[in-house]
């Protein structure tokens, strides 16, 4: 304990005087070293640490992002041919019954023929008979509007789809913005250790540097490579799916985000309008569409009528032509659409509960987004607003105190491991908050997407 209470005094001391000496002149105009301490040095490490090919790079804010994703995006491609079907679907339930057309010959003898000269000199009957289904019960009206109530609910789905579709594209953005920044955090570590080894290189062979602890610096520095390399590869992926996002898979090497992380300040204002949301919208929709198969099923007791017209030519009856009328109705003698009929209401209660389901998940999925956006936000305040600096002040003196054998090598190294880490939990601080916003926003649809 004495020992740990001696460091501490030395580093407090070490960083009062490094910050006097070295502060003033790291921290730009306006700013005052202690803020320069809590800024995350990302920015100084891009050009060891390239985040696309040179030359190549296609940097994207979210909003660019987002129109990109409008116009390319495949799965908003597929629900917008979904309401095209479903436009379809409408014109067809409007449509009556097309007239049946039929040409009857009889009254053809096996033994006399069909006798000579032209057609309708034949010894034969011919019958010509026109048809047509009179749907009675409201049919057609109730398909009309069954299908319209479909392409509602459809529609609501192209905007559900955008909905979520579009907290998938922030989520996904703001992961590449995050591995970008622990991709240049771990190139600044692994630079950092190689500079820390090339000058342990010079002390060992002027003898003024143990053995032990140039191996210990070579473990940390093959540490901070692999770092990286994982660090560039987690950023290899996210490109990947940013750019099956956006429609631009042969372009995924070269995107970068190049947006600024979402203020701390947001606050999740505003009451959940369930009604509002296009995931509901449908199921109501689909509520409505139900009720009115329901009513159709129903409406299969009330009779059809076909109507039928005939003329008739015989050169074997007087007279040669003639014309007829004829009505033709079902019998329900064994059957009245009873399976129809239960199929319907069975589905129509199946639809009532579903959307009860849904407005119960919604209203957990708005209590879980608001959780976990006041949760992101005090975290990323905690760490932004003290633990970062602290960490950078420490690591700060802690290489002001090494410099000057006032400390011994794993006490920095200590000091250095405390730095990265709080950095990068920085980072994921950060993203986490930008995702639960766009969680909030999907969760709440406060800003719906226009076409």
């Amino acid at each position: 304990m004495a020992g740990r209470g001696s460091l501490l005094a030395v580093l407090l001391i070490v960083a009062a005087c490094a910050t006097a000496g070295e502060g003033a002149a790291a921290a730009p105009a306006g700013q005052t070293p202690a803020d320069a301490g809590s800024a995350l040095p990302l920015r100084s490490v891009a050009a060891a640490a390239p985040l696309a090919p040179a030359g190549n790079e296609r940097r994207l804010s979210l909003a660019e992002a987002e129109k990109l994703w409008r116009a390319r995006n495949r799965e908003l491609r597929l629900a917008r041919m979904a309401v095209s079907g479903a436009e379809a679907d409408v014109l067809t339930a409007g449509q009556a019954h097309n007239p049946q057309l039929s040409l009857n010959l009889a009254s053809i003898s096996p033994n006399e023929g069909l006798g000579s000269g032209g057609v309708r000199d034949k010894r034969m009957d011919s019958i010509v008979r026109l048809e047509q289904l009179i749907e009675r019960g409201g049919k057609r009206e109730l398909r009309v509007q069954g299908a319209e109530a479909a392409l509602a609910a459809v529609r609501n789905d192209l905007q559900d789809t955008q909905r979520q579709q579009r907290q998938m594209l922030s989520a996904v953005y703001y992961e590449l913005l995050l591995a970008q920044s622990r991709q240049m955090i771990a190139a600044e570590t692994a630079a950092l250790y190689g500079s820390s080894l090339d000058a342990a290189n010079v002390r060992y062979r002027a003898g003024d540097l143990a053995g032990a602890d140039l191996a210990r610096l070579r473990i940390e520095k093959s540490r901070a490579d692999n770092d990286f390399r994982q660090a560039a590869a987690d950023c290899a992926k996210a490109r990947v799916n940013l750019a099956y996002l956006l429609g631009l898979e042969r372009e995924a090497a070269a995107l970068v985000a190049d947006d600024e992380w979402p203020p701390a300040d947001f606050v999740a204002s505003g009451d959940a309008d369930l009604s509002l949301r296009p995931d509901i919208a449908a199921t109501a929709a689909r509520v409505l569409a139900a009720e009115k198969a329901r009513d159709l099923a129903r409406s299969l007791k009330k009779r059809d009528v076909t109507v039928g017209v005939q003329i008739e030519h015989n050169l074997q009856n007087a007279p040669l032509n003639s014309f007829g009328v004829g009505v033709s109705v079902p019998l329900f003698v064994n059957y009245e659409y009873e399976g129809e009929i239960a199929r319907a209401e069975a589905d129509l209660d199946i639809a009532r509960e579903q959307y009860e389901r849904l407005r119960a998940q919604a209203q957990g999925e708005v209590d879980q987004a608001r959780a976990d956006l006041i949760a992101s936000a005090e975290r990323r305040k905690n760490l932004e607003n003290g633990l970062l600096a602290d960490a950078e002040r420490v690591a700060r003196a802690a290489e002001f105190a090494y410099a000057r054998g006032a400390m011994g090598l794993m006490d920095l190294l200590d000091a250095r491991r405390t730095r990265r880490q709080v950095q990068l939990e920085a980072s994921g601080a950060r993203a986490d908050h930008a995702k639960a916003i766009a969680a909030w926003r999907a969760a709440l649809w406060s800003s719906p997407v226009t076409e």
